[in-house]
């Protein structure tokens, strides 16, 4: 597969003619999702889910499907009926080739006063995470974890403590639309060979518009 980071916490990610796009949030580009064939949705947090982002993936591909949390499906079935299916912790499927795992069930911890909505996270193709907004760790090894770097939920850490706990083989930073370029300066020391140790992962962060390939499941 071939891996292209988008704005925030939006990827894609392709694998001959086939496409999925993960959480083409309002933070990612206007056209993140257009040419998906199989769309991925974490939770509702409109960084997130943006549903004008998703119409115009919908109607450039009329064969495009989305899968999701109840949360989500709940608030776009009726536009797109039928190409909507609702999903949850420990279920897998198949999306337009790729093959999904879902792992997680609740949004990290913001604060005590505010209430837990529900997140999941995807493994696709035996290979590659997205944690959403949580720091699921998912019972099976996975080899390229997009790693959400900074958040209103976490500390530096958290995220350290859970690339350890995780421990891809290659980390790529996900969730990092609000960090300037002294933030990721210091997020790079923190997470990269200076710092106090991520578990053996390899820490990189890529500009959106960034491709690169990841390896097959292991």
């Amino acid at each position: 597969m071939e891996l292209t980071k988008k704005g925030h916490a939006c990827v894609r990610l392709t694998k001959g003619d086939r496409t999925l796009v993960i959480d083409p949030g309002g933070f990612s580009e206007p056209d993140a999702a257009i040419g998906a064939d199989a769309i991925l949705v974490t939770h509702e947090h409109p960084d997130h889910f943006d549903e004008s982002r998703l119409r115009a993936a919908m109607e450039a591909n009329p064969a495009a499907a989305i899968w999701t949390l109840g949360s989500v499906s709940g608030q776009i079935s009726a536009a797109f009926p039928g190409r909507v299916h609702t999903v949850g912790h420990g279920d897998t499927f198949s999306a337009a080739g790729f093959d999904v795992e879902v792992h997680g069930e609740l949004h990290a911890v913001i604060h005590p006063d505010i209430p837990r909505i529900t997140n999941v996270g995807y493994v696709v193709d035996g290979s590659v995470f997205h944690p959403g907004d949580a720091l699921t760790v998912p019972d099976r090894p996975v080899d390229t974890l997009l790693l959400p770097v900074h958040a209103p939920w976490s500390k530096v850490a958290e995220v350290i403590d859970y690339l350890r706990e995780v421990r891809p083989r290659q980390a790529y930073d996900v969730h990092d639309g609000l960090l300037g370029e002294l933030g990721h300066t210091v997020y790079g020391r923190m997470l990269g060979p200076g710092g106090p140790g991520v578990g053996g992962a390899e820490h990189t962060r890529l500009t959106p518009g960034t491709s690169v390939p990841v390896s097959a499941g292991r």
